[in-house]
């Protein structure tokens, strides 16, 4: 059966006997079956430390921005999960940091409808610590087809990745994009064709961080880490076609 039509039965079935979560921020039916899901029943706590910022209504639901600020948080991460619970594609992105990241990054994404958007982090305690936030939407953002895709001579850019440093301190913000549909498989006659696997590097090749995307992530994604100090990185990009990318942000 199509994984869409069971997150759809699942979320009609969740919806029947779920209740919000004591102590949840933005309650939602939904928190039980992506605590299952996603985090594995794991412990879990909500935490006012992992701060994530959206804007209260998407002006463009194809291209929502996600800010996620834990560095109030102590400890150090062994895995980051971003989710948006009440679109058809939840997943945004699963982020196995370095201890060169700071706790920080942002990313765009695509919402269908109002959603609570939730940012788990897993610290070396064992513990999921999880920021949350709700976005207002009018909807449609995953079911519009693609604008890259009307643009004449799109496939000549594919893969084409733009990046900027920016002092932050004794640290530095990187911003990267790369020009990509992100088709996500529910417009018709348009296959899932989208970035599936980042890696950043240093200099040596070393990874700083490693992330897993899905295609909730808006077309032409873009995304903001936080390193610490400034070191010369490589980007690395990989789609569910096989297509790799690469450029040096130095």
């Amino acid at each position: 059966m199509n994984t869409r039509i069971i997150y759809a039965l699942a979320l009609t079935l969740t919806s029947c006997w779920a209740h919000a979560v004591e102590g949840d921020p933005q309650p939602s039916v939904m928190w039980e079956y992506f605590h299952q899901r996603l985090l594995d029943n794991a412990d879990f706590v909500f935490d006012e430390a992992v701060k994530v910022s959206v804007p209260p209504f998407a002006e463009d639901a194809r291209q929502v921005p996600i800010e996620v600020d834990a560095r109030a948080l102590p400890g150090k991460v062994e895995r980051v999960m971003i989710w948006a619970e009440l679109n058809p594609i939840p997943q945004v992105l699963t982020l196995y940091p370095s201890a060169e990241l700071e706790k920080f990054l942002a990313v765009r994404i695509r919402v269908e409808q109002a959603t609570p958007i939730r940012a788990a982090l897993l610290m070396d305690d064992g513990i999921w610590h999880v920021g949350s936030a709700r976005v207002e939407a009018a909807g449609g953002g995953c079911s519009a087809p693609s604008v890259v895709r009307a643009q004449e001579g799109w496939e000549d850019h594919l893969g084409e990745i733009f990046g900027a440093r920016f002092k932050a301190g004794d640290n530095s913000r990187l911003r990267l994009s790369v020009s990509h549909p992100m088709d996500n498989g529910l417009v018709d006659s348009i296959p899932e064709f989208y970035v599936n696997q980042a890696e950043l590097r240093d200099r040596s090749g070393a990874v700083l961080a490693r992330i897993d995307l899905f295609s909730a992530v808006s077309e032409n994604p873009t995304l903001t880490l936080g390193i610490k100090g400034h070191p010369e990185t490589q980007l690395w990009l990989r789609d569910n076609n096989g297509n790799e990318f690469t450029a040096d942000i130095p």
